[in-house]
């Protein structure tokens, strides 16, 4: 089965595969509804939509981020509804980049299946690809879905603690402007973080929304984290969305086991009395 990334050749030849499922996870932080508007005027066949807001998230308080993780058996229950079970090959895309596909894909190991790939420049690749397209509403068949939870994520309080003691070395997945704290549009504090280290997402793809090959991404990765081992590594970003995207990077490259934050930023500076690094 394909665990990291799948082409889009790989996938067309697949398309009539029952052990197949495609989930489109396009999304638009600044217009949360042009996702589903998309779907609706075109997909790749037997895609079903999922929504990164209400199906791959919890509804935010204020004080768990913007994207919080949903509880795990809702969001298995939800899966289940869509077909999701073991032996089934999953297929994620998005408009392009794989920024909101790859959070489908960290969740889904996150649960404890690993049969998921993110489709490698997605929708734009599909369709540059001249590749076939449908307008209808797909029908998801109900499955059982096998809950497994893995152990590969850290809440504020180990970060907060991480602080005085270190153990892991956290690398944020957001443009540098925001990192260092400027342009900061989406979050109420501007900044990063202390310690942490500046890898936006961006830098995992080359100029056509593809993922860079694996030797340049194990490359790249191992000159920012030095020696630090994958073990010890924490991702996060703004809300825990591109956090997932610099995971499958290093999946991609070889280099498992990092964990994420999945409060990410927008928690973090959601309680002031947590210190925050600026420039």
């Amino acid at each position: 089965m394909f665990s990291t990334l799948i082409t889009v050749s790989q996938l067309a030849a697949h398309l009539d595969d029952p052990d197949w499922l495609i989930f489109d996870v396009r999304h638009d932080l600044a217009n949360p509804s042009w996702g589903r508007r998309a779907y609706e005027e075109a997909h790749i066949p037997r895609a079903l939509f999922v929504s990164l807001d209400s199906d791959l998230s919890a509804p935010p308080n204020g004080r768990n981020g913007r994207h919080p993780l949903p509880l795990p058996t809702l969001c298995a229950e939800r899966l289940a509804r869509l077909g999701v079970a073991p032996g089934k090959q999953i297929v994620a895309y998005d408009q392009g980049s794989g920024m909101f596909a790859a959070r489908l894909w960290w969740m889904l190991r996150w649960l404890g299946h690993d049969g998921c790939a993110v489709l490698d420049g997605g929708w734009a690749q599909w369709q540059a690809a001249k590749q076939p397209i449908s307008v209808a509403e797909e029908t998801a068949h109900p499955a059982n879905f096998a809950l497994h939870l893995q152990d590969i994520t850290v809440n504020a309080d180990a970060v907060l603690a991480n602080l005085s003691a270190p153990t892991m070395t956290l690398i944020d997945a957001r443009a540098a402007s925001r990192f260092r704290g400027e342009n900061e549009t989406i979050d109420p504090v501007g900044g990063h973080i202390p310690g942490a280290l500046n890898r936006p997402f961006t830098e995992n793809l080359n100029v056509d929304g593809t993922f860079k090959p694996a030797a340049q991404l194990r490359g790249e990765f191992a000159a920012l984290l030095k020696d630090v081992s994958t073990s010890r590594v924490v991702h996060q970003c703004g809300s825990g969305v591109t956090a997932c995207h610099n995971i499958l990077a290093m999946e991609i490259a070889g280099l498992p086991g990092s964990r994420l934050y999945p409060g990410s930023w927008s928690e973090w500076c959601s309680d002031p009395a947590r210190p925050v690094t600026l420039g």
